[in-house]
């Protein structure tokens, strides 16, 4: 695909673009300028894309019927075998739609990107081969990711496994619902502002979001590379410990991944109890605007439960909390704007693995831009119209202010191993129907991140953990560990999930 020289109209467009008045003799001028660097554009064009290797062989898949997708969770399902032998031979994994499996059909929930088919596999799904899993299918997701429901993907609402016609939570709507149902022992998920724990909550099973840049993003479409997570959902702890495990590292290509620790065996470290761990049950995550009252009751409950099994539990309040949707805003709607949507997925300045199949496949969504979602709209008028007026200032000072939210964090987690709050304010909800307003529909679908959202900007990982139900649906509780200390939240998700039937608590 070589790079044209423009011509005299295409040149004075592009000046027309950026303010700059030419005249005939400038655009003379410039022509010539620029010829040697179109040239030198197409010797990149004409030289290979230094894509990494497919090693397992696989075939496309199929699109399940209804008959076996009764709640639309798969996208497509697929039976790649991994490695002969490895800590996860015998699983079968389920991977988020927007992230890439060699020669199998991507759309990140979107129709603008359906027939997509990526080369390579993203470096978690190749490491989960090499140790022995099988990749069972793609699941569907939000539309780009950008819903914490389940009704905004192009190929229609995700059905809750509890209960037909509500919420599965999102964006990783299907990776929940497919190991709530034993459908796959374990999942890929990601998170920008509550991903992987919001429908984990909600399907009732235990998804973690690590330390940003503990896992490579690497092959995964992204949103805005800050707040970009990529983590694992299972039905056990155990599960979930040795999922993360294996996809843990620097992969050599991912900027996100510094300062991440030599590799953890946290599978390993599953036992030794709560009985000398102090938990500081945040006060602001209860009792928001938006909350239920039984919900906050079941996590409380929860809060008890580790009491009794030995761990020191206090209230604790960090007032900062509360700011953390409002410092997430434009750090996620300028993101989006400036990395997903103008960026073709990536954006600019970082050495990552450009992908650039899909980079050709996302540019020019403005030709089809009512096809996206109403979020994905919402968000891309608000950081056009920012970035317009305002430039990039109130991204600079959301980041400036978010280390002030990292501190006030880190402070209680000086006294503190971990934090405990409800993921989200709410059980699952109703599924809008389909001539909803727009508000409705924004509302269902951003209503519930305000405790999730906080540690993606702050980058504390956070897992949630089922502990009970409400009107046959799950209630998720949320434990928050200092930077790169998964194990201790894993220590404590272990000993609460040995102490009995969440479903029963």
């Amino acid at each position: 695909m070589a790079v044209q020289y423009p011509t005299p109209a295409q040149l004075r467009e592009a000046a027309d673009a950026i303010g700059l008045a030419l005249t005939d003799d400038d655009v003379r001028s410039y022509l010539g300028l620029l010829k040697p660097n179109i040239d030198a554009y197409n010797l990149v064009d004409h030289m290979p894309d230094e894509l990494p290797p497919v090693t397992y062989p696989r075939s496309p898949g199929r699109f399940p019927p209804v008959t076996e997708n009764p709640r639309n969770a798969w996208y497509v399902r697929t039976s790649i075998k991994g490695a002969d032998h490895g800590p996860l031979k015998g699983k079968k994994v389920a991977v988020k739609d927007n992230i890439m499996v060699a020669g199998v059909p991507m759309m990140n929930g979107c129709s603008i990107l359906e027939g997509y088919i990526p080369e390579i596999d993203a470096t978690v799904v190749e490491r989960l081969l090499d140790a022995g899993a099988e990749i069972v299918g793609k699941t569907h997701c939000e539309s780009y990711c950008i819903s914490g429901g389940s009704h905004t993907g192009s190929k229609g609402a995700v059905h809750n496994p509890h209960k037909m016609g509500y919420s599965a939570g999102g964006s990783s709507s299907g990776s929940g619902v497919v190991v709530a149902l034993g459908e796959a022992d374990m999942a890929l998920g990601g998170d920008q502002g509550g991903s992987i724990r919001i429908p984990s909550a909600w399907c009732g099973v235990y998804g973690m979001k690590p330390t940003h840049g503990l896992v490579p993003y690497t092959g995964i479409m992204p949103i805005e590379i800050y707040v970009d997570h990529t983590g694992p959902m299972a039905a056990t702890v155990a599960d979930n410990a040795l999922m993360l495990e294996v996809i843990t590292g620097p992969d050599g290509y991912d900027p996100r991944q510094y300062g991440a620790p030599p590799k953890v065996r946290y599978a390993q470290e599953l036992t030794g109890g709560v009985g000398n761990m102090r938990i500081g049950v945040l006060q602001e995550g209860f009792a928001r605007p938006e909350s239920e009252a039984e919900s906050d009751a079941k996590v409380r409950q929860g809060a008890e439960l580790f009491a009794k099994l030995g761990a020191t539990v206090e209230e604790v309040s960090i007032p900062e909390h509360l700011l953390g949707p409002a410092l997430w805003t434009p750090i996620g709607a300028e993101g989006i704007t400036q990395t997903m949507m103008f960026g073709d997925g990536y954006g600019l300045s970082r050495p990552d693995l450009y992908v650039t199949s899909m980079m050709d496949k996302l540019h020019g969504w403005q030709l089809r831009a009512n096809e996206l979602s109403e979020t994905t709209k919402l968000f891309t008028l608000l950081g056009m119209y920012i970035k317009k007026h305002h430039g990039s200032r109130y991204y600079g000072k959301a980041m400036n202010i978010t280390r002030r939210l990292i501190a006030a964090y880190d402070q209680a987690l000086a006294r503190y191993d971990l934090l405990l709050m409800p993921t989200l304010p709410m059980k699952a909800t109703p599924l809008p129907q389909p001539d909803v307003s727009r508000e409705e529909y924004v509302q269902r679908a951003l209503e519930m991140i305000g405790n999730t959202c906080p540690f993606d900007i702050t980058h504390h990982p956070a897992m949630t953990l089922p502990c009970g139900m409400v009107d046959e649906l799950p209630i998720g509780l949320m434990l928050v560990g200092k930077h790169f200390d998964e194990a201790t939240i894993y220590r404590a998700a272990y000993a609460f999930e040995q102490a009995g039937d969440w479903k029963q608590m």
